[in-house]
């Protein structure tokens, strides 16, 4: 059985040695093929025991929003992470599942979920896919849960800022939540949060806190990575 790639390694020790890192830019496509990119919070690494090789990112997104329509047409999707303290960029491609909430599931299993061989490997394990969303909506803030009660993402204010004034500031993680209130806007919160999780199978790993620069490619082959040194 393969062990964790060196891509990997590297990403590991400059996420948890750099304070502040966990922002990635995430790119996909939709179905006139035209990019979008916005900014996401690294959520957590996971590693199927099937498949060491592959480690796979979490993040989070609304279920209601168009990245969501997007990764259901096309599963194929790159990200760019830049470690400030360690000066490495990393650029992974890979394929990508969204895990919403159950009742969305069955409108939500992508055309093309081909290609997702160690989140696959997860699913025949029986992986408890609810209990992970539920565990990463649990560990974020009060201020973010809220942001999954607001409107539907991209919808028009009409009006304008001002509107926000009237929308839940703070929400509770299942456990806390005690009034009426805070159970309804948990519950909604909940049901609006999903899990995007990516699986890559190429990572362009460039190395500027070094002189000279170095530029390593990683693709995968099976569960094996290849290397190929290449130019910065």
């Amino acid at each position: 059985m393969s062990s964790a790639p060196r891509w990997f390694n590297a990403l590991g020790k400059a996420y948890n040695d750099v304070e502040k890192s966990s922002i990635y830019q995430l790119a996909t496509t939709d179905s006139f093929d035209k990019p979008h990119v916005r900014s996401h919070v690294h959520r957590a690494f996971l590693t199927p025991p099937s498949y060491l090789a592959i480690p796979l990112l979490l993040t989070t997104t609304d279920v209601r929003s168009p990245k969501v329509a997007q990764i259901a047409y096309s599963n194929t999707v790159e990200l760019s992470w830049w470690i400030e303290g360690s000066s490495d960029q990393f650029r992974i491609t890979g394929r990508a599942r969204v895990i919403p909430a159950p009742e969305y599931a069955p409108k939500l299993v992508s055309a093309n979920d081909d290609g997702c061989t160690a989140i696959a490997s997860l699913d025949k394990e029986s992986f408890n896919w609810e209990a992970k969303r539920q565990e990463v909506f649990e560990n974020i803030s009060r201020h973010i849960r809220a942001g999954f009660c607001a409107p539907v993402p991209g919808s028009v204010l009409n009006g304008g800022y001002d509107e926000q004034n009237d929308w839940v500031d703070t929400v509770e993680n299942q456990r806390d939540a005690r009034t009426d209130e805070e159970k309804k806007n948990t519950a909604k919160a909940f049901g609006n949060f999903a899990l995007i999780v990516i699986e890559p199978f190429e990572v362009d790993w460039v190395q500027m806190g070094v002189t000279p620069n170095r530029r390593t490619r990683f693709r995968r082959e099976g569960d094996a990575w290849e290397e190929q040194v290449i130019v910065p």
